[in-house]
């Protein structure tokens, strides 16, 4: 029996009792998103139950085909990482590092282990990474420079010209920083942020690479591993875990190649396998970026496929979609936010039904375990 697991990454469906210690009062991406659209034509999602999800604010149907359900985050944060690791069992406690801005003294340290020249940073204050690149990026190509910035997660990002510091000296840049963030500023992601273009038309390309850290405990994939099954990670799976339990990897870069690639892996793959992709442009392009209308198109474009994902299954394939936080495009931040994600469980074997709240998103790991 194989397993499906796609995650639909920041798409919340409400905001948890404790949003309001981040910031995140009335946050609720799918509810908002479909108030502001008039509407998001999802009929597909809906007939499986999306709507019917406590609190969702979305439309019903009378007869689900699928469990349905959301679920809370039981770690103290809401990024990537700790959402993902949570999914597969693993609770991160203590969470991880969330900074306002970087010591100073780190960051020279920082330039001059890694050899480069000027030691000088812009930024290093939370932001938006296309604000942040348009308002430093003409500054960076004079100087050389390299952006820094965090944001509301625990994440150092690196933001570049690909022609003012090529791919391989910003990786190193990356990589360096990804050795030094230990301890009392262990953060959860190190991320390249590389772009092009010119003064008022930069634009990032999608050479971005993302450097976590490995699990901080024993995951689902560890378990599979040890148990000589296979795990192939779409997306940016293998970088979240380190590649600890994840055999195979294709690092698709947007949601059309990931779905085109999760369709092929369950057409192709007769292995007992666990499937694992993440979608990112939900949130990489139209979360963090508010964008209202592009974030209701990508899940527009997502239902219009998901008959395909849906009738690559065999008898016995669990297919599991969810997501692991928020990113509201309708609210003045451009920061992830604390919300409940959904969960819809498809497949043969699976009994259409209300699957209430559950306390943790490590519920996901319960469902694949079970249903190997």
């Amino acid at each position: 029996m194989r397993v499906c697991i796609i995650v639909l990454d920041s798409v919340g469906i409400g905001a948890l009792p404790d949003a309001a210690q981040y910031g995140d009062i009335g946050a609720h991406t799918l509810g908002n998103i479909h108030a502001a659209c008039g509407g998001l034509k999802l009929p597909n999602l809906f007939k499986m139950g999306l709507g019917n999800i406590e609190g969702s604010r979305l439309p019903k149907v009378s007869e689900p085909t699928a469990a349905y359900g959301r679920m809370a985050t039981k770690t103290r944060a809401k990024d990537t990482t700790s959402g993902h690791w949570e999914m597969m069992g693993l609770v991160v406690e203590p969470p991880f590092v969330v900074l306002e801005k970087f010591p100073e003294d780190f960051l020279q340290r920082w330039l001059e282990i890694a050899e480069h020249k000027p030691i000088q940073w812009l930024g290093n204050h939370a932001a938006s990474g296309t604000e942040i690149m348009d308002a430093l990026g003409e500054k960076h190509m004079q100087t050389a420079a390299p952006i820094v910035y965090t944001s509301a997660d625990s994440v150092f990002q690196v933001a570049a010209h690909e022609e003012i510091i090529p791919l391989h000296k910003l990786y190193t840049l990356c990589e360096t920083a990804r050795e030094m963030l230990v301890d009392d500023l262990f953060v959860g992601r190190v991320i390249a942020r590389p772009f092009v273009g010119k003064p008022g038309a930069f634009m990032r390309t999608e050479n971005r690479k993302d450097y976590a850290v490995p699990p901080t405990g024993k995951t689902f994939l560890d378990t599979l591993e040890e148990r000589g099954k296979t795990t192939l990670g779409i997306g940016k799976i293998k970088d979240i875990f380190c590649g600890r339990g994840v055999a195979n990897a294709n690092h698709t870069t947007n949601n059309a190649d990931g779905i085109a690639a999760t369709i092929d892996a369950l057409k192709n793959n007769h292995e007992d396998a666990l499937i694992f992709t993440n979608l990112v442009d939900f949130d990489m392009k139209y979360g963090h970026r508010n964008d209202i209308a592009g974030y209701a198109a990508a899940l527009e474009a997502f239902d219009a496929e998901l008959p395909k994902v849906l009738a690559a299954l065999r008898s016995g394939d669990t297919l599991i979609i969810t997501a692991d936080h928020g990113c509201d495009p309708t609210t003045p931040s451009t920061d992830h936010s604390r919300e409940y994600v959904p969960i819809l469980v498809a497949g043969s074997g699976v009994k259409a039904e209300n699957l209430g709240t559950k306390d943790s998103l490590a519920y996901v790991a319960e469902i694949a375990n079970a249903s190997r």
